[in-house]
């Protein structure tokens, strides 16, 4: 700006244009659009077997395009080694030394458990679980629409989810029956297991969880 002009200006104009230009600097800035967030969990998969982590022989294009548009964690490990604990860690964020699920029991986490979708949720986020909970079943206070989602579809038992062609599935809090015709092995309580060997195969779950 030129010298000149400053010199020019009376106390009274400097005081107005520094009064207008710091309104402008103290403006609230437009919101910044949240994020859209996709976590997969997967069960016995390894960071080596994707090819956004140097995996060569094995392809996972799909995956590796989310990596490369997204965020990429080396420094992230799983919360326990199998899997109700694991989830658990995940949507808890508490150690597996505080956590409610230490094993692959059937229990439940509580209503006081808060999880990541009811932050979410809170935060102003549609949420949506797809795929196997495991950490509370039906009737019990532990169940993802309890939790946090909007919306669920998938299996609500981990050992029920060891069976790609189960004979149902669970969307929200109703029972989806499948095609599928399932043998169920009697566990040392003499009731049947909720995993089994299908007979008949006609509703591959994997399909339907993506469509």
């Amino acid at each position: 700006m030129d010298s000149t002009r400053i010199s020019s200006l009376s106390r009274r104009e400097f005081l107005a244009v520094s009064a207008v230009t710091g309104a402008a600097c103290s403006l609230p800035a437009a919101p910044a659009e949240k994020p859209n967030i996709i976590f997969v969990l997967a069960d016995d998969l390894g960071y080596g077997d994707l090819g956004c982590y140097g995996q060569q022989r094995i392809k996972t294009p799909h995956i590796d395009q989310m990596a490369r548009e997204g965020m990429r964690f080396m420094q992230h490990y799983a919360g326990s080694t199998v899997c109700a604990p694991s989830r658990c860690a995940l949507m808890t964020g508490l150690h597996m030394g505080h956590a409610r699920i230490r094993g692959n029991s059937r229990l439940s986490i509580r209503p006081e458990d808060g999880t990541v979708a009811e932050t979410l949720r809170q935060a102003g986020y549609r949420t949506a679980l797809i795929g196997k909970w495991g950490l509370g079943e039906d009737g019990s206070k532990g169940v993802p629409n309890a939790k946090g989602y909007d919306r669920f579809f998938g299996y609500l038992n981990q050992s029920h989810a060891h069976n790609y062609y189960p004979e149902f599935l669970w969307r929200n809090e109703e029972k989806v029956p499948l095609r599928n015709e399932v043998v169920h092995a009697k566990g040392r309580d003499g009731k049947p297991r909720l995993s089994g060997a299908a007979t008949k195969r006609v509703d591959y779950s994997a399909d339907l969880c993506a469509t």
